[in-house]
């Protein structure tokens, strides 16, 4: 995909005017929605608490920082805490990144749908009972969503976030989770990502409590520029020797290591999100693109470093972005410890920590830009340990293994690209398996004169299957498929059309649910 003609796109003004009866020209759309079922709530009594009204308009390097405290009424302990976000926004603006932090943990990333000119209004929620131990008393609540407004682009913001608070009760009680979170974020006032270019690490030094039992980390991770497209990115040398075909370097695999006091402990896949102006804004509007509004964490199981962590030092934790990419990575997390309150030290020793570099096969045929690349990698990483608590000496263990396979096809000198990529396997440790599906095919056509003459047609079919076995087990299966474009000629706007079905399934609170929408010109049909 071509970055250039990709941002172009993503704010483009639309503007009624007269066009041929074999285009259609969609200049309103239905407000942004998805499939994904809503958080659940329980019928015990609550309390909700207006964290931020805010309206973020040229607020780059200008978060909301504000503070969050339970309500009296609702003092705990919860069966669960939801957060509600509300969006709302009028007229022309590129999707931005945002992101959300309660005392310095990220609780929330998340990125906004393109508003219309009538204008638009979204609204998601998450569950965040797992920042339970945070959330016991007064903290720092800050967001981040940094907006550019001026004559061209004058989308406002509005932003809403409330959290809402169930008490626990005898039928209702509260959840058996970590009862320390560690935020990785350096200043609990500040926006606690980093934006990383290649070979910069995100680095933080944490105290672990000395009677850790068990500790994952969280990680967030979203490429910009460049990466937002990492799974079309063509060979670097390719697109060196071709620099005004516009195209994106640096191969389409990409990882994400967690390293502890230097020696690597972990890698996750991260998903490939696009943003609700990728590949061509029709394509998602009313229906946004999997992970682009309700983004997912990864996780990785560091409980094989307990023994090296809990001797009361600090100790350093580091993301890594992936290798080799050509734009910022957008890192940060959090660590959850769960401890053993009969033993002032857990003990142990880490076993193995055998997390090699990946193995990276690239195949190129065709010449100049009609080529297919195809990338293939097989992963897999493993650390183990033992660890001595109040239950006695145990194993502990996390590992990962998945197959990438991607085929990315330039032709007609690169005006038309296919990519066709699968991800699939599993993260595993001790009593617990999450498996993974991630597929993706995207087929564009792009006949570009100039910023005035140009038509993008696009389909994409996209999926995430997650599944967990042992302990906490659940299922969930969204897949969107989307087509449509865009065109002007002579400057005006003579092509903005598509449709696009999503099918939600899985279980919410065990029980089986599915739901599926349909949308043509805009709106759900």
């Amino acid at each position: 995909m071509r970055r250039i003609l990709a941002t172009a796109l993503a704010v483009l003004a639309l503007m009624p005017v007269p066009v041929a009866k074999a285009d259609r020209v969609v200049t309103d759309y239905q407000d942004p929605l998805q499939a994904i079922p809503a958080v659940s709530r329980p019928p015990t009594k609550s309390c909700t608490v207006t964290a931020m009204r805010h309206t973020f308009a040229n607020s780059y390097g200008q978060p909301f920082v504000g503070t969050l405290a339970p309500p009296p009424d609702c003092a705990g302990p919860w069966t669960k805490v939801v957060l509600d976000w509300t969006g709302r926004s009028k007229g022309r603006q590129f999707d931005r990144l945002a992101g959300l932090w309660i005392g310095g943990a990220e609780v929330l990333r998340t990125s906004t749908p393109e508003p219309d000119p009538s204008g638009i209004v979204w609204h998601f929620d998450r569950d965040i009972t797992a920042f339970a131990p945070l959330l016991t008393k007064t903290q720092p609540f800050v967001v981040d969503l940094g907006n550019v407004v001026n004559d061209t682009y004058t989308g406002l913001f509005d932003i809403e976030v409330t959290v809402t608070y169930y008490q626990a009760t005898r039928r209702y009680p509260a959840p058996r989770q970590a009862d320390v979170v560690l935020p990785l974020s350096a200043d609990a006032q500040r926006p606690g990502w980093q934006f990383l270019k290649d070979g910069k690490n995100f680095t933080r030094q944490v105290t672990v409590p000395p009677n850790t039992a068990k500790l994952t980390a969280e990680i967030y991770a979203r490429g910009g520029g460049c990466e937002e497209f990492w799974w079309s990115n063509v060979p670097s040398d390719l697109a060196a020797r071709f620099p005004d075909a516009g195209l994106c370097g640096g191969g389409t695999y990409r990882e994400v290591e967690v390293r502890v006091d230097g020696r690597p402990a972990g890698v996750v896949a991260p998903y490939s999100v696009i943003y609700t102006g990728g590949v061509a804004p029709m394509l998602w509007r009313p229906i946004s693109a999997i992970d682009a509004i309700d983004t997912l964490p990864y996780t990785i199981d560091l409980s094989p470093f307990i023994g090296t962590l809990t001797d009361g030092k600090a100790h350093t934790i580091e993301l890594v972005p992936p290798r080799g990419i050509v734009h910022d990575w957008t890192l940060g997390g959090n660590l959850f410890a769960t401890t053993d309150p009969h033993v002032q030290r857990v003990t142990g020793t880490l076993n193995l920590a055998d997390v090699p570099a990946a193995e990276v096969r690239t195949s190129t045929t065709g010449t100049d830009l009609d080529v297919t690349i195809k990338t293939h990698v097989r992963r897999a990483w493993r650390t183990s340990g033992v660890i001595r608590t109040s239950h006695g000496t145990q194993q502990v263990f996390s590992q990962g293994a998945w197959t990438f396979d991607n085929t990315t096809s330039l032709a007609e000198k690169a005006t038309r690209q296919k990519t066709d990529q699968r991800v699939t396997g599993a993260y595993s440790s001790k009593g617990r398996l999450d498996g993974f599906d991630f597929p993706l095919n995207v087929d564009v056509t792009q006949n570009i004169v100039n910023d005035n003459n140009y038509r993008i047609d696009a389909k994409v079919h996209m999926g995430r299957r997650l599944w967990t076995v042992g302990e906490g087990a659940k299922f969930s299966d969204d897949t969107i498929d989307t087509q449509g474009g865009f065109g002007r000629t002579n400057g005006v706007l003579s092509y903005a059309d598509g449709s696009s079905s999503e099918r939600w399934r899985g279980t919410v609170d065990g029980r089986y649910y599915q739901r599926t929408l349909k949308t043509e010109h805009g709106y759900v049909v």
